[in-house]
């Protein structure tokens, strides 16, 4: 077994509200200098810049952290949920789906932000046009289930938040939600984060959401497992067969 440090929640370029930092050379190279060993890329409603950020982490060797293809999908609750996944095409079978039901109208850069599909040498290959700030008109249970389907994780974002997340929209986790982790945000305290689990024996995850350089390595998780793996972080959620989320850490506030 290894202690990985994980970073499962994190946004590029291509993400309207993200710095113009946050590009594939940046990222993975921040990453490497804060240790950690597995990242997720989770733009908003789309996985396009993911090939990208995986070929530049290559290029550092074994230096370089290993990158879960992901999506921060925002539900037709409002609220934001990770979708995670081993392989691009399950990822790029989901960006499909989001597409599909992702609110019409297209992105107003000088509103929102750019949306830059980036290549690993950091060079701009296209703007992506849609609205991708916007919400999709799925409820969460369809998307955890679609999650599922892909063979992919479903992750709550930032519970402790009152906006964007399931506890601020709803005013509760549902039971029956089958999630495979909640995680809270860097401004959390981790001793609290039951409070917001009404109940639930759910993992708890923390991660910088970081839209900027500046913001990785606020937040992170330390996972217990033999390798930095999809399947690997499925057991530590779990718990199983001597895997464990072993502990979340935050940068003083």
């Amino acid at each position: 077994m290894s202690l990985i440090k994980a970073d499962l929640h994190l946004h590029t370029c291509l993400s309207p509200c993200a710095g113009l930092d946050m590009t594939p050379t940046g990222l993975v190279e921040r990453a490497r200098d804060l240790g950690l060993g597995l990242i997720a890329i989770t733009d908003h409603n789309s996985a396009e810049n993911v090939a990208a950020v995986r070929q530049a982490a290559g290029r550092l060797g074994p230096e370089g952290p290993v990158v879960l293809a992901g999506l921060e999908v925002t539900t037709g609750e409002e609220a934001h949920l990770l979708a995670l996944f081993e392989d691009l095409p399950s990822a790029l079978t989901m960006q499909a789906m989001v597409y599909s039901h992702l609110q019409e109208g297209q992105n107003d850069p000088q509103v929102f932000g750019y949306q830059i599909i980036a290549n690993a040498d950091d060079e701009v290959e296209e703007f992506n046009p849609r609205l991708l700030i916007g919400a999709t008109d799925l409820p969460v249970h369809n998307l955890v289930r679609r999650v599922h389907g892909l063979g992919g994780l479903a992750v709550a974002c930032h519970v402790d938040r009152p906006s964007y997340s399931l506890v601020g929209q709803l005013g509760m986790i549902p039971a029956e939600l089958a999630l495979d982790a909640v995680e809270i945000s860097w401004l959390a305290d981790p001793a609290s984060a039951g409070r917001y689990l009404g109940g639930l024996k759910l993992p708890v995850l923390s991660s910088s959401d970081a839209h900027g350089l500046e913001d990785m390595g606020r937040a992170w998780s330390e996972l217990e497992m033999e390798a930095p793996t999809l399947a690997e972080l499925a057991l530590a959620l779990a718990g199983e067969r001597g895997r464990r989320v072993a502990a979340i850490g935050r940068r003083g506030i």
